[in-house]
């Protein structure tokens, strides 16, 4: 029997972290959660498991970008959603190259659960 996927939320606002990880509890994912992107890469470091990174773009110390490209240097084989809350971000060639989905705020949680379901899923052998 497989474990559930393990993710980590990386999100500086508090409530928008809460509700997250509810949702992605409920919807019967392991989750890490992490206030800015320094916490989020010491988890990379340090967790066990992480199958999926799901992070802010704007947060106070590493933001969601380095956060994201840290962590697949340190665990390639990881997915990545980014969310953020502003239009115009410029968005690093790393990322762009990844094709690294990105949530923009408000979104709909049921969106995101869907999303993450679908990059989740087992591939057919």
């Amino acid at each position: 029997m497989t474990s559930a996927p393990t993710i980590l939320i990386a999100e500086d606002e508090a409530l928008l972290r809460l509700v997250a990880v509810e949702a992605l509890h409920d919807a019967g994912y392991d989750v890490l959660e992490a206030g800015d992107g320094n916490e989020g890469l010491a988890l990379l470091r340090t967790a066990g498991r992480i199958d999926l990174l799901v992070t802010d773009i704007k947060m106070p110390g590493l933001n969601g970008y380095q956060l994201a490209e840290a962590g697949l240097r340190l665990r390639p084989e990881m997915k990545v959603v980014l969310m953020t809350g502003y239009s115009d971000e410029q968005v690093p060639d790393a990322i762009r190259q990844a094709t690294i989905k990105i949530f923009h705020k408000p979104f709909n949680f049921d969106d995101l659960i869907a999303f993450i379901g679908k990059i989740m899923a087992p591939r057919p052998a």
